[in-house]
């Protein structure tokens, strides 16, 4: 997709939705846990999902806890893969968990349910990122935590 003019640093919300996860995220169905990316910052990114009856993370209409922490890491992917995409020019790098650290799940999302999950970036360091997470739904929190994400580096 060609965005003209746009500022990949400071990308409008409508340009951002445009965007086919599918081409950020390494990961494919149906092991895809996000929906659309809806903001982007050097310190923030949001994606929002609503949850589907066939999502291989649901059980009895209700979404799992592992489910909410593969959406915060996917959110994360994504993250990665804009900043490749569209700031670095190059292709989608795998990322790897590195540590789950202060995770609340206060309750669990729904089928139809829409969740917006934020990262925020606490710091970064050597191709290692600490962030902070938060998963919302309908003015709700829902589930927060810290994620530490390392990226591998491409062989050359």
């Amino acid at each position: 997709m060609i965005f003209g003019k746009m500022d990949i640093n400071n990308p409008t919300e409508q340009h951002l939705r445009n965007i086919d996860i599918h081409t950020l995220l390494p990961q494919q169905p149906p092991f895809v846990m996000v929906g659309k990316l809806i903001h982007y910052d050097s310190v923030r990114t949001i994606t929002e999902t609503q949850i589907e009856r066939t999502n291989i993370f649901c059980d009895d209409g209700v979404f799992s806890s592992t489910g909410m922490m593969e959406n915060i890491a996917q959110t994360c992917a994504v993250r990665i893969g804009y900043i490749n995409k569209y700031v670095l020019h190059k292709g989608v790098q795998i990322g790897v968990i590195g540590a789950i650290r202060k995770l609340k799940i206060t309750d669990r999302p729904h089928v139809g349910d829409v969740i917006t999950t934020t990262i925020e970036v606490i710091e970064e360091l050597l191709g290692i990122t600490l962030a902070s997470a938060t998963i919302e739904c309908g003015g709700r929190v829902l589930a927060t935590s810290q994620i530490k994400i390392a990226v591998r580096e491409e062989a050359q």
